[in-house]
Formats: C-alpha cells, sequence, structure tokens
C-alpha cells in the first residue's frame, strides 16, 4: 500500500519529488550514497536501493536519443580528492596506487600502438581488433580489488582485462601478429586472447558468454570452500542477452559468489543503449532480486575500485552475487579502426555519435584523471610518472619486435588441437593423406 497510518512510504515520497522536479541531489539524499557525491546527471557512484533508483537521469529508455547526447552524463574534469572512493584509494601502498597507474598505461599504448600498426599497413596485420581505449579504469578498478586466483570472464573487447590480469605484453603482441609464440599460438588472435592460468575463463565473440562461464567457475569454488569470487564483464549491449537475467537470478538463488561488471559506454554496436534499455539505467533490470547494485563514473578508478571491493567482501562473506554499471566510453569504432588515424586518438566522423563527443570524452581520458590525482595527492611527481609512461611504452615496443621475431605456425599445425587424441590424430591424419609431417 501506498500509504499506512496516514504515512507516505519512501518508494511513494521518491516518486512525488521526482514529479515535482526534485533534483538529483534531493533524490540521492534519499538512498545510500557511497561516498557523498553527486556526479553529473545524477551519476553518484552509490548502492542502489532494493527498488529505487538514485540517479533520475539515465542514458536508456530515452527513445529521443540524439548523437552527442553523451555529453550529458559526462564526468568531471578531475576525481574527487576528497570523500569515500578517494580516501580508500589514498589509504593504499604507494606501489598499489602506482601499479595501477602502469596497468591503465601499459593497456592504453599497447592497444594505441596496435591500432597505429594495424592502419600503417606496415606489417599487414588482419582480422578483428576491438580496442579498450578510454574504459582502462574500469579492468583496472575491478581487477586490482581481485586476488590472483579469482576468476574473470571477459568480452570480444578484453585486451584490459588481461593486463589488468597480468598478462604478458609478449605474448599478447605475439599473438597479434598470429604467432607460435602468442597466447594462443597463432589460433586466436585479438579475441579470443587469453591466458587460463591466471584465472581467465575467456575472451569471447559470443555476446554475453561471460555470464554462465564464470558463473560455472564461481559454483565451483563455493562447493571447494576456496572463497574465490568471478566477475563476468560485459557490455550495455550484452545486457540484452537472454542469458543475463537467467544467469545472474540462479546466482541470487545458490548464492554464487559473482560481480557481474557492465561497461556501459552507451554504444552498443552502433545503436545507442537509449534505444534497447528500457529502463534508464541497466543496473535497474534486476534490482528485484534484491542484490546490491552500484552505479559509479566508470572513469573514475578510485570509485570502480572502491566498490568492486565492497562486493568482493560481499561474495566472499557468501552473501552472493552484486552488479555494478560503470559509465564509461570508448574511443574507437565497435571494432576496427574506421576513423582513426595513426598518432591520433580517437575516430572521428563516426556516423551515430559526434566528433564534439568524441573530444568531450577523451578530455575525461581516466589515466589523465588519476594521473592528476596522484600529482594532487603527492603519491608521485611528473618525472616518476614519465618514467612509468617511458618504461611501458618500452616494453610495449618490445613486445612487437618479439612478435616479428616469432616464429608462424606451420601450415599442418592447424590440425593439432582439433582431434580429442591431440597430435598423435593429426598425424595419423597426415599420413593418410601422404603428407610429410617432418
Amino acid at each position: 500500500m501506498a500509504q499506512q497510518h496516514g504515512k507516505v512510504d519512501r518508494r511513494t515520497l521518491l516518486k512525488m519529488m521526482g514529479a515535482a522536479g526534485a533534483s538529483a541531489t534531493v533524490v540521492s539524499a534519499c538512498g545510500t550514497p557511497f561516498d557523498g557525491s553527486v556526479r553529473a546527471a545524477g551519476l553518484t557512484g552509490a548502492e542502489f536501493d532494493k527498488t529505487i533508483p538514485l540517479a533520475t537521469a539515465g542514458p536508456g529508455g530515452n527513445k529521443n536519443w540524439q548523437p552527442g547526447d553523451t555529453l550529458k552524463f559526462l564526468p568531471p574534469e578531475n576525481i574527487p580528492t576528497s570523500g569515500t572512493t578517494s580516501d580508500r584509494m589514498a589509504a593504499l601502498p604507494t606501489e598499489t596506487q602506482l601499479k595501477l597507474y602502469e596497468q591503465m598505461v601499459a593497456s592504453r599504448k599497447w592497444e594505441s600502438t596496435m591500432k597505429d600498426l594495424f592502419l600503417s599497413g606496415e606489417d599487414r596485420l588482419y582480422g578483428l581488433f576491438h580496442t579498450y581505449v578510454g574504459e582502462e579504469a574500469m579492468a583496472v578498478g575491478v581487477i586490482g580489488a581481485l586476488n590472483e586466483d579469482d576468476y574473470i570472464a571477459s568480452t570480444h573487447r578484453g585486451h584490459g582485462h588481461l593486463i589488468a590480469k597480468g598478462g604478458d605484453l609478449n605474448k599478447m603482441s605475439a599473438e597479434i601478429f598470429f604467432k607460435e609464440s602468442g597466447y594462443n599460438k597463432g589460433y586466436g588472435g585479438s579475441m579470443h586472447i587469453t591466458d587460463m592460468s591466471k584465472g581467465i575463463m575467456g575472451m569471447n565473440g559470443i555476446v554475453g558468454a561471460s555470464y554462465y562461464m564464470v558463473a560455472g567457475a564461481a559454483l565451483r569454488a563455493k562447493v571447494r570452500g576456496t572463497q574465490q569470487v568471478g566477475v563476468a564483464f560485459f557490455g550495455d549491449g550484452a545486457a540484452a542477452s537472454p542469458y543475463y537475467f537467467s544467469a545472474i537470478r540462479s546466482c541470487a538463488n545458490l548464492n554464487v559468489p559473482v560481480i557481474f561488471v557492465n561497461e556501459n559506454n552507451f554504444q552498443y554496436m552502433s545503436n545507442p543503449v537509449a534505444n534497447t534499455a528500457p529502463t534508464k539505467y541497466i543496473s535497474e533490470y534486476t534490482k528485484g532480486l534484491d542484490i546490491p547494485h552500484y552505479l559509479v563514473d566508470g572513469n573514475d578508478v578510485t570509485a570502480v575500485r572502491a566498490v568492486t571491493e565492497d562486493a568482493v567482501a560481499h561474495a566472499r562473506a557468501g552473501n552472493g552475487p552484486s552488479m555494478i554499471e560503470g559509465i564509461t566510453y570508448r574511443w574507437y569504432d565497435h571494432s576496427g579502426f574506421a576513423g582513426g588515424k595513426v598518432g591520433q586518438d580517437g575516430a572521428f566522423g563516426i556516423p551515430y555519435r559526434t566528433d564534439d563527443e568524441v573530444r568531450a570524452w577523451i578530455s575525461r581520458d581516466p589515466i589523465t584523471r588519476f594521473k592528476r590525482w596522484l600529482l594532487e595527492q603527492g603519491v608521485a611527481t611528473e618525472t616518476e610518472l614519465g618514467e612509468i609512461d617511458a618504461a611501458t611504452q618500452a616494453a610495449v615496443d618490445a613486445s612487437v619486435e618479439f612478435a616479428r621475431q616469432g616464429k608462424v605456425p606451420d601450415p599442418e599445425s592447424g590440425v593439432l588441437n582439433t582431434h580429442a587424441a591431440g597430435a598423435a590424430a593429426a598425424t595419423q591424419f597426415y599420413n593418410r593423406k601422404g603428407i610429410a609431417t617432418t
């Protein structure tokens, strides 16, 4: 009932306030704000109540969406230097803070270098390549809060996740060059590049596959009592997958320790989330399951790290899943490099978004914001951060040379991993065909 004993309940009160034009600040104050700060367009970085959204604006459910509307959701230029999330980052060891910065820089420089190589044609690279540029705070903020043996399941846009989990740049580059020294020995390429020894269940071209993959691993951990948790990364488009609600509901039913992390970059493939999400935010889809939901500035690594720490603690305590939605932005096209140029950040001339919004989001670069935060906090000097930048670029350049020097797989190796009996079956196959294997 809306009213009991002459009092208006919380849900009705907030609806009345919203109808009367109450600001996002006022409405958020009625919820459970995570750090007390109100971000652009009501983006609070707060834990969601079970049924009441804490932000009154959202990119979803807007049939009047036009290219350029993402400007309404720009975060501030600087990460707030005070508040819960900033204070918690500041309390981490200096080494940890600088490692987060290094990983963000490594992801950016590796992908930017590969972008330039693809566009220049110097190495005649081929295959699909989905860049993560602009979203680095999500991967590093989430994975940095995990233990080494925790699981993640990634997407087709998984390079940043692999680097944040400790990936080897040499093996990554070699895989892009399709060399035997690559992570998948030249079998997988960009979209399937992975390292299962680090608890990565795989990158995947199947949209939404991460849900069940990591849920299975986390259920196994629960049965074995290992205290491991799993993280399923997914984009805004993957939230439309029929696997999503099924997986998160089942995890809630069984108290499976999974954190569902939505990297909402507004853009689906080329169709804005406004046209596909019926609610203002994707994190509103499953609030009726009575699990924690967090809406954060996905370009603020301090906010992403803080909410993930809480979600991990919730999962390790045996309380089941939670959901994090980070509002972020990819600088390039869905895949490939249309609109991109060698030595230039961002893709321009893309029909489903404006060049002005691309430039505006580049000005909210998560790496630049974190660098300013580190400087303001006195964690490091410009010179020290510059040394990290230079060393990281040198490592990326060395990985490219490693890849160039790698061995191209023999043609007959194409069937080695396609038979249950492995190499023996492949040898028998070649013998039947009269093909020499030595």
